[in-house]
């Protein structure tokens, strides 16, 4: 399970990381990170499933097996991040598998968009 202080509980938190943060969408998921640089703070993570992915049950279903992801991937995160992973309706019938890997593939963009560009070797 996600460690508790890991949650993101506060809507303003949600709001700035969808707002003013980066995306990257995939098939099963969207994540958004915002990088707080006025804090040294461990990274939250804030997951949206809304009636589209299903009822109650499979809702629930599928926020426990993202929190499960995301507490393996927790480390990649800067400190201070806001990262919300909102589910799209697919996410209902994807396999544990699938959605760790388009999970992957999406934190991978947004924190390669965090890298400053990487010089040319010939000084351009």
């Amino acid at each position: 399970m996600l460690p508790s202080g890991s949650r993101m509980r506060r809507g303003e938190e949600f709001a700035n990381a969808v707002r003013k943060g980066s995306r990257a969408g995939r098939p099963t998921l969207v994540a958004h990170l915002s990088v707080r640089a006025d804090t040294d703070e461990p990274p939250l993570v804030g997951f949206v499933v809304s009636r589209a992915v299903g009822g109650a049950v499979i809702r629930n279903r599928v926020k426990r097996q993202l929190r499960h992801l995301i507490r393996d991937r927790l480390h990649r995160l800067p400190r201070g991040s806001l990262l919300v992973v909102r589910a799209n309706p697919p996410a209902a019938s994807a396999r544990r598998e699938r959605l760790a890997a388009e999970l992957d593939v999406a934190l991978d963009r947004l924190l390669r968009r965090r890298e400053p560009p990487k010089a040319h070797m010939d000084g351009r």
